[in-house]
């Protein structure tokens, strides 16, 4: 793909910062694209080092993301958070620290210790000097807070664990009557499951408002100036979240790629390893670029800014990268209480009390409030229904120790072998994900890791009673997962799909049973088997492809209707069409607007029959939906072609509208645009506010092509890879990436949006690792000396 342009190159400019904490001299070189490099003279100066910069380029993100996830906004913005407070505190870590550090690395406690006070340098060095302080803090009235190292590992709220969601919206879709079948079209399984009711559970007693505090609890900050004037007497009105996890008044994108190539199927002769994860798209970033260099240690790549070390990049010998691998690691648990005791529910024979601790939460312009939080053995209490004598709780491996999401990088990143980095895999807990590995020795793997609970009675696709009968036995084991090394057809590919060997026993170990749709993992493997001189350059190309698998296959259809009747100018459009979503394409145009507006609603409100069961489908599964359409079961029969037809001209006036009469003119990227725009938004004048905000951007692809570009329903792009990672195995400064808007999460920075548009563009910027070609790209150094 082609690189984004180089910025002129001038003498660096130099800034010298005196901190306390810091034990030797150290320095910070920023290459022109806003990548750090950061050079310490010591391993205990380099995480203190990385703490400080993370700050100095995002210290907002990490002060609102600290006080979010321990349940701490309250106090800076007053009564419209204390629900989502109380909801956050609910999935706080609770348990033994000691046990909960030495999961991760022998060292991992004196790494997040000194990473927090590089942090804490930076907060101190803002109040001393309060213009480094972001605008943020200024426009909301707050201040950044100091962090303790536990803080880091206590916070679970982002660990992306899964199915309970599913479990919920299964339950209610059964219980109005729909059929498993009719499930399948909501969420496909693999392989095939007729999910089994547990005995005793009544599907109708599971209502969707239990999720409600489940969803508050993982959601981010969403900031209007209703909620901001709420008073302590609203405080409980601001307990809905939407399908965009914002949370309303009263009131499942997420997925990655990656690959490794062989050395044997490389122009090179050198492994190649390509890493893009997507998730909701922010400014700033979820995910940091940096380089970190000490005398023993020296890694580049991406990770998450609150958190030390790297989890997607390189260390000079071993490259890893990582997608989610989609574990089912949660159930929704269903009590009886007893009566007239709603503290009390059953449990095996008898009765145990749910646990309730009581927490003081700071909320500004009241007096402090207690809220109380219910747990049992399982887990946080989500709901409780006294009238008709239930509670229903979370039981979710991020609550137990070692799975902090991610923090098992700072022994994964480290490893220089395959066997060391196994070994570390171990300890990973949360996410679950897959693994790609390769080596200067040129040895691939792919893996997966992560804490899998073993169920041997129940399949975990619907909520179970909580009395005992349905419980975890145990984990399946790091050993029993597979593991695939120097594959013969030389290469290794993962897209959140169903990956586990023919040959798996699900009965034995159940891993899950809901997975990402093919589209993106069919369209990775077809390029990759067809291109046997592999290169960089094609690795950064297959990032950024928007070649829609589903869209061909819709294509297809349209082209086989034998009546084309008002569909005729549509289907001529479609017809020849190779499938690409480009953002300037006018097949791709009609042809999403077919399927989100027209295609997809008219079908589940055929399957369903009733306007309640067709609310619970969407967004749908393509493949199930694709089956349906290719191969019609008896409920859709003779009438396909009618809908296909119907809806296909429908879209073809809606593009019109849209677009203007002129087929010739529509383009994809006039409708579906990447905009990034600033939690501050909805509170600042419009003037203020296109200060913060980045874009529209035009923008390819979907979430079914390679370059996954999810779209909400005003076609705005929400989830994605901002960062994407592609690199030369050895030829380490041969390595490209890109991190969307920009590095930085500062309005006042050059770095804030200077990525976007080469992002939209499927561009991509050097990932420079020598010290030579770091030193020959930087633009700005900032030295750092201890205080005396």
């Amino acid at each position: 793909m082609t690189p984004a342009a180089d910025p002129a190159g001038d003498t660096p400019a130099t800034e010298t910062i005196r901190l306390a904490g810091l034990q030797e001299p150290a320095e910070i070189a920023l290459d022109r694209w806003g990548i750090p490099h950061l050079r310490a003279g010591s391993e205990a100066d380099l995480w203190f080092l990385q703490g400080f910069n993370a700050a100095r380029d995002r210290l907002w993100q990490l002060d609102l993301w600290r006080k979010r996830g321990l349940g701490l906004l309250a106090a800076d913005l007053g009564p419209g958070f204390l629900a989502q407070d109380r909801a956050s505190r609910l999935f706080l870590f609770r348990g033994d620290m000691d046990a909960e550090w030495a999961t991760y690395a022998p060292d991992a406690r004196s790494i997040c210790e000194r990473f927090v006070a590089g942090i804490n340098a930076f907060v101190a060095l803002c109040e001393a000097e309060p213009d480094r302080l972001p605008p943020e803090f200024t426009a909301l009235g707050t201040e950044p807070a100091r962090w303790a190292a536990e803080d880091v590992v206590r916070i679970r709220s982002h660990g992306l664990t899964r199915n309970a969601l599913s479990e919920v919206v299964r339950a209610n879709l059964l219980a109005a009557g729909g059929s498993p079948e009719l499930d399948l079209l909501r969420k496909n399984t693999s392989p095939p499951r007729v999910p089994i009711v547990p005995d005793g559970l009544d599907l109708a007693a599971v209502p969707m408002a239990v999720l409600d505090g489940f969803k508050l609890g993982m959601a981010g900050v969403t900031l209007t100036p209703e909620r901001l004037r709420a008073t302590l007497a609203e405080a409980e009105a601001w307990t809905g979240v939407n399908e965009l996890g914002e949370v309303i008044r009263d009131a499942d994108w997420q997925g990655s790629n990656n690959w490794v190539v062989h050395g044997s199927r490389t122009e090179t002769g050198r492994p190649i390893l390509a890493n893009d994860p997507h998730r909701a798209h922010a400014v700033p970033a979820l995910r940091y670029l940096v380089h970190l260099s000490a005398p023993g240690f020296d890694a580049i790549g991406a990770g998450e800014p609150q958190i030390p070390g790297i989890s997607i990049g390189h260390n000079g010998t071993a490259a890893f990268g990582l997608t989610i691998f989609p574990a089912d690691q949660e159930d929704l648990c269903v009590y009886e209480t007893a009566e007239g005791d709603p503290d009390s529910y059953r449990y095996g024979e008898g009765w145990e009390r749910i646990h309730r601790i009581e927490e003081t939460v700071a909320v500004r312009g009241e007096a402090d409030q207690t809220v109380t939080l219910a747990f049992t053995r399982h887990g946080p209490v989500l709901l409780e229904d006294p009238a008709h004598r239930r509670a229903f709780a979370l039981r979710t491996v991020w609550l137990e120790v070692g799975t902090a999401p991610y923090l098992a990088s700072l022994s994964a990143m480290r490893a220089t072998d395959l066997d060391a980095f196994r070994a570390a895999l171990r300890g990973w807990g949360a996410p679950s994900v897959n693994q790609v590995y390769a080596d200067t020795s040129g040895t691939v793997a792919w893996m997966p890791a992560g804490n899998l609970p073993r169920r041997r009675n129940f399949d975990g696709m619907l909520p179970v009673p909580g009395d005992g009968r349905y419980e975890w036995e145990g984990r399946i084991g790091p050993d029993e997962l597979p593991c695939r090394v120097d594959p013969p057809e030389g290469y290794l590919a993962t897209a959140n799909e169903q990956n586990l060997p023919p040959d798996w026993d699900h009965a034995h170990a159940a891993v899950g049973f809901e997975w990402s749709e093919t589209a993106r993992i069919t369209r990775i493997r077809d390029v990759l088997r067809e291109d046997d001189r592999h290169s960089v350059a094609a690795s950064c190309a297959l990032q950024a492809d928007v070649v829609s698998v589903p869209a061909r296959r819709l294509a297809r259809l349209a082209e086989a209707l034998p009546e084309p009747g008002e569909a005729a100018a549509a289907i001529a459009l479609l017809r020849g069409w190779d499938g690409r979503l480009d953002a300037g394409s006018a097949a791709a145009a009609l042809a999403e607007i077919w399927w989100s507006k027209y295609l997809k609603p008219a079908l589940f409100a055929r399957a369903a029959g009733r306007p309640l069961l067709a609310r619970l489908l969407p967004p749908g599964d393509s493949d199930s939906i694709l089956a349906v359409l290719e191969q019609p079961p008896a409920w859709l029969g003779e009438r396909r072609d009618a809908l296909l037809r119907d809806t296909l001209a429908a879209a073809w006036h809606d593009a019109a509208k849209r677009l203007g009469p002129d087929p010739a003119a529509w383009q994809w990227g006039a409708l579906h645009h990447g905009f990034f725009e600033h939690a501050l938004h909805p509170v600042l004048p419009p003037g203020d506010a296109a200060r913060f905000d980045i874009g529209p951007l035009p923008t390819g692809g979907s979430s079914q092509t390679p370059m996954h570009a999810g779209y909400r329903g005003d076609w705005r792009v929400t989830h994605g890879a901002s960062v994407r990672l592609v690199m030369d195995v050895g030829a380490w400064d041969n390595s490209r990436c890109i991190n969307a808007p920009g590095q930085s999460g500062d309005p006042r920075s050059p770095h804030y949006a200077d990525l976007a548009e080469a992002w939209s563009r499927g561009e991509f910027v050097p990932l420079l690792f020598t010290r030579e070609a770091v030193d020959a790209a930087t633009a700005r150094r900032i030295r750092l000396e201890p205080l005396a």
